[in-house]
């Protein structure tokens, strides 16, 4: 770990949109809440999923917003990396030597209608153009507004507001959170209930990984962390794991904790068209999120999500 005469030194990896930026704004004022005499450094990368401005399925749609970052982590380069779960990969483990020391404690995990003339989703006319390339989200809407089209438009929120009002869609689709973190909550038309728009796995959460021997840095990030946000995102990202599935997949899910400090898992498998939709739904111990996660997961394979997911593996 790096000293200077001001005091410690974290450098953080991330990713070069404003919006990766603004969170990392958010890590840093709570680092220095804990220690005001701390030093954050911000390491921006722009990754291959920022560049590229297809399909993800040509990337392999696997940690395309997040590999660099951790190559950043990984070369030493930077102590600390923060990633919006829902980017983050089920399939495959995090690179070797890292871990995710902490989770925040969840922002809105809900999606917004951005139209410019203030129409919700109910209001809109058939062959409404709605700008998303989220499977997740073109199932859905496929499902209940099969009178509305999707068209794709990609890269950080900021680009997709800019190509909105360039014409390229004529409403968009944007995870809420995403709107707050770079001052743009005016713009949302419609907040979406997640009985109507099921959010991604992961959704409103930011994961802070280390080196796994870097304890002094493990410790400190280890402080910031939501001991419910962290059994939440565990549940969810188990049933993910069992599912092998992707930032490319056609799953939805949310874990919540329940009052009766018991903790809930509902998700749901789309086929693209939104003509197939599986469901899972169970309540287990707050204790073991990774059996809750492995039970729903299960539940969902033996209702033929493994077919589900491999049909689109090509597409979104």
């Amino acid at each position: 770990m790096d000293r200077s005469d001001q005091g410690r030194v974290v450098r953080i990896g991330t990713r070069s949109s404003p919006m990766a930026l603004a969170q990392v704004e958010r890590v840093r004022a709570e680092l220095t809440a804990l220690e005001p005499d701390l030093v954050v450094e911000v390491v921006p990368v722009t990754t291959s999923g920022d560049r590229w401005p297809g399909s993800l399925a040509a990337l392999g749609g696997k940690g395309a917003f997040t590999r660099e970052v951790d190559q950043l982590l990984l070369n030493r380069e930077v102590d600390l990396a923060v990633h919006c779960m829902k980017d983050v990969p089920g399939d495959r483990p995090v690179p070797a030597g890292t871990t995710f020391a902490c989770y925040l404690e969840r922002d809105d995990v809900r999606d917004a209608l951005i139209h410019p003339g203030g129409l919700t989703l109910d209001e809109l006319p058939a062959g409404t153009r709605i700008g998303t390339s989220a499977v997740r989200r073109i199932a859905q809407l496929a499902r209940a507004y099969p009178h509305l089209t999707t068209v794709p438009i990609r890269g950080n929120a900021n680009s997709r507001l800019a190509k909105l009002e360039a014409g390229h869609a004529d409403a968009l689709l944007l995870a809420y959170s995403g709107l707050e973190r770079i001052g743009e909550t005016a713009r949302a038309t419609q907040i979406l209930g997640i009985d109507t728009m099921c959010p991604p796995i992961g959704a409103g959460v930011l994961g802070l990984q280390c080196r796994e021997e870097d304890t002094e840095t493990v410790d400190l990030i280890g402080r910031l962390g939501s001991t419910g946000t962290w059994r939440e995102t565990t549940a969810e990202r188990m049933m993910l794991h069992v599912l092998q599935g992707h930032c490319n997949s056609p799953i939805a899910g949310l874990a919540t904790s329940r009052p009766d400090g018991r903790l809930g898992l509902r998700a749901m498998v789309f086929s693209l068209d939104g003509k197939t939709t599986l469901e899972a739904e169970e309540t287990g111990s707050a204790s073991d999120p990774v059996l809750l996660g492995t039970s729903v997961a299960v539940a969902l394979l033996h209702q033929g999500a493994r077919e589900l997911i491999d049909s689109t593996a090509d597409q979104g």
